[in-house]
């Protein structure tokens, strides 16, 4: 068997700090699954031994164990910020974009498609642009049903 590459030392606060966390019931899921990987280290069990106990997978446990010991406890239990594009659109103009799918298409059209209404985005100067699949995904959070033909707006 391999040793034990970061060895996780607690003290008595860490370890009823962790209790605490998963006992209390409050905390995610996986805030608990890593409070419980903590706790179960610091007896000396090897990762494969804590992923078996607590269901999850050895290399989550390593993780773990590393950020305890490079980076402290509260790294090694809180989620880290994950990297991703910002929202184009907050809510009040989201709400705006859907009232303006719900109204009278523009002269000339039928109905309102997803190029129309991205157009109308970037002319109200919501966004300098917006893709086609964005408009889509804030459409489709709304209870309209864009197939009713009181509504103004049409599936095509």
């Amino acid at each position: 068997m391999p040793a034990i590459k970061y060895k996780v030392e607690l003290t008595e606060s860490q370890r009823s700090e962790l209790r605490e966390v998963a006992r209390r019931g409050q905390s995610s899921a996986r805030k608990v699954k890593r409070a419980l990987a903590l706790l179960k280290a610091d007896e000396g069990l090897a990762d494969h031994e804590v992923a078996n106990g607590l269901l999850i997978d050895p290399s989550t446990v390593g993780r773990v164990r590393k950020r305890f010991v490079q980076e402290g406890l509260e790294s090694a239990l809180n989620e880290r910020v994950r990297p991703g594009q910002k929202r184009k659109l907050d809510g009040k103009q989201e709400a705006h974009l859907v009232a303006i799918a719900c109204s009278q298409a523009p002269e000339g059209h039928t109905h309102w498609t997803l190029q129309l209404l991205a157009g109308k985005v970037v002319e109200m100067e919501f966004a300098d642009s917006i893709s086609l699949e964005t408009v889509r995904q804030i459409l489709k959070k709304t209870n309209s049903s864009r197939g009713e033909r009181r509504n103004g707006a049409s599936r095509r």
